[in-house]
């Protein structure tokens, strides 16, 4: 039977996996809302499918018409991306019992890595340092509040089914904390269908650094090295480098043995990226594990010369890794700045419309992930990403330099953007140093965003 993959996502990932997938000669479908029959990944497929209106919970979230349309057109396999339904176990676990191959853990694993909870204590039975906080699910406010107590605050509530910063709330004080548990796990049901909480002590103004891993059907498990996803707005990343500037080669041996240990421990296959912070002393902490693409894996691709998403469609059809450990090494160093659709001036509101005329950066080491073309219209309904900018140097000096330039080539018409925002961090002489941390962004903001660009 020949290969064909479904592409359950849509956007910039959507054309991203569609490129994957012609290169390895595999054939691939689109599926696709009534609000993206334009979009670019529609028109890049082999073939596409309608699986349903506007609203995500019609279309990309909804889990019969995916399955449907894979079935429709005979597909063998499905791509989940990253969003939507991509950690969703019981989406794995249909697929699984529908003899399609899901690109991605088996639902089993993503049961035990999806939940943030069972995550950490797999991280201390495998031996990997964890932040202190809860020894599982909380669920009374009077229970958090004695664990609140014994670590001390500050202290975070997260979410135990959270991803993309959703669902994470700090509590500074005692009598803050009944009010901010209760709205966590509102949010955390509205955002995750599910409710359940975990607490951790909340280290200030960390870095933010995860690993990105590759296993195989046959055991076989490597690391690419690390990411620093340090710059965040609201617990979302903005920017990603790779390799940190803060990690130093003692400490990158540790974090990437480290992610190996957790993903041998749950029997981890395909792709994935293990996270942890470190603070100012260089201590690390495990706090959660990513079973699927992140949106800042193309840094790791573009330093280490490896495919992740050609990697994760071959793994799913059982080949082997063709890398070892030994055969990984970093070159250069590489820059992603995360381009989206909203206003920085008004508190970073969304700002979907009519791509009037849009000009497009290039030249020697800059790359483009996008799904975005002149004359686009941009929907209200799904997330602000519009682009990626990734841009390669041989060193970071060089990788800013060209990130500088790239952004300035960067002419979106009829909508707003953060782009000039993104340059004037590229100028600020403490992102130039390398000297920042998760607490970035908000100080960039208090000190004014046209006041950074020395």
């Amino acid at each position: 039977m020949k290969n064909k993959v479904l592409i359950a996502n849509r956007g910039e990932i959507a054309v991203r996996i569609i490129r994957a997938c012609k290169e390895l000669g595999t054939s691939c479908v689109a599926v696709y809302s009534k609000a993206d029959i334009d979009s670019l990944h529609v028109k890049f497929a082999d073939e596409a499918i309608c699986i349903g209106s506007e609203r995500s919970t019609d279309s990309y979230l909804n889990i019969n018409h995916i399955i449907s349309a894979a079935i429709a057109t005979g597909c063998n396999a499905i791509h989940p991306g990253y969003g939507f339904l991509s950690e969703n176990e019981k989406f794995a676990e249909i697929v699984e019992k529908c003899n399609i191959k899901f690109i991605g853990p088996h639902h089993k694993v993503i049961s035990q890595c999806g939940n943030k909870s069972m995550a950490r204590k797999i991280a201390k039975e495998s031996g990997v340092p964890v932040v202190e906080g809860s020894d599982g699910i909380v669920t009374d406010a009077k229970e958090g509040i004695k664990i609140a107590n014994r670590i001390g605050y500050p202290i975070l509530i997260k979410a135990a089914s959270g991803g993309g910063g959703k669902g994470i709330s700090i509590v500074r004080e005692k009598n803050e904390f009944k009010k901010v548990f209760e709205r966590t796990m509102m949010e955390a049901e509205a955002n995750f269908g599910d409710k359940s909480v975990y607490i951790e002590k909340y280290i200030e103004n960390p870095r933010h650094i995860e690993v990105q891993i590759l296993a195989d059907h046959f055991g076989h498990i490597i690391h690419l090295g690390e990411r620093d996803c340090s710059v965040q707005r609201r617990n979302q990343k903005m920017i990603e480098e790779a390799p940190s500037p803060f990690i130093n080669d003692d400490l990158r041996k540790q974090i990437g043995e480290a992610a190996i240990k957790i993903a041998k421990h749950v029997g981890y296959e395909n792709a994935g990226t293990v996270e942890f912070i470190v603070d100012q002393k260089g201590n690390f902490y495990f706090i959660e594990m990513n079973t699927r693409v992140q949106v800042e894996h193309p840094v790791t691709e573009i330093v280490t010369g490896i495919d992740i998403v050609k990697e994760q469609i071959k793994i799913a059809y059982q080949k082997p890794l063709t890398y070892k450990q030994e055969d990984i090494h970093i070159n250069g160093h590489a820059v992603e700045c995360r381009i989206n659709a909203e206003d920085p001036t008004q508190n970073f509101r969304p700002s979907p419309g009519l791509i009037k005329n849009l000009v497009l950066p290039g030249g020697n080491g800059i790359r483009l992930d996008t799904h975005i073309y002149s004359h686009y219209q941009v929907p209200p309904y799904y997330d602000s990403m519009l682009s990626k900018v990734i841009v390669h140097g041989k060193n970071r000096k060089e990788a800013i330099r060209k990130m500088r330039l790239a952004l300035e080539e960067f002419i979106i018409d009829g909508i707003k953007t953060n782009i000039e925002f993104q340059y004037l961090i590229m100028h600020n002489p403490d992102f130039v140093r390398g000297v920042y941390d998760t607490s970035f962004i908000s100080k960039f903001i208090e000190t004014g965003i046209g006041d950074n660009n020395g």
